[in-house]
């Protein structure tokens, strides 16, 4: 079933016949006077909040883990030779690779807090 095309000329002239006779589009009375309105009042500034850093201090180590990322060994980064070596030693023993990685461990002082 077919539906019936809208003819926009004709609803166009029926509104503005009804604009004329102060009606609206839906049959209602327009107020020909409008409240005069009052502009908004503007918010205050909110204020602005710093984000305050905290510094944790930490320490390197150097790490042996296996191919599935198990830990090991530890060693302090001055000895990366040590680490080094531990590796080699573990993968001559198993037969398995071993590598060697940095890792930063936090040191259990208070953080310092830095405000910006």
């Amino acid at each position: 079933m077919a539906k019936r095309t809208i003819n926009r000329r004709e609803l166009r002239e029926q509104a503005e016949a009804a604009e004329k006779l102060g009606t609206g589009a839906d049959g209602s009375e327009k107020k020909k006077v409008k409240a005069a309105k009052e502009p908004k009042k503007k918010a205050a500034p909110k204020p602005k909040r710093s984000k305050t850093k905290l510094i944790v201090r930490k320490r390197m180590l150097w790490g042996v883990f296996s191919a599935s990322m198990k830990e090991e060994g530890r060693f302090p980064y001055a000895e990366r030779e040590a680490a080094d070596n531990r590796a080699v030693e573990l993968a001559a023993k198993h037969k398995r690779t071993y590598f060697v990685q940095p890792i930063k461990e936090p040191i259990a002082d208070k953080p310092i807090v830095v405000a910006s």
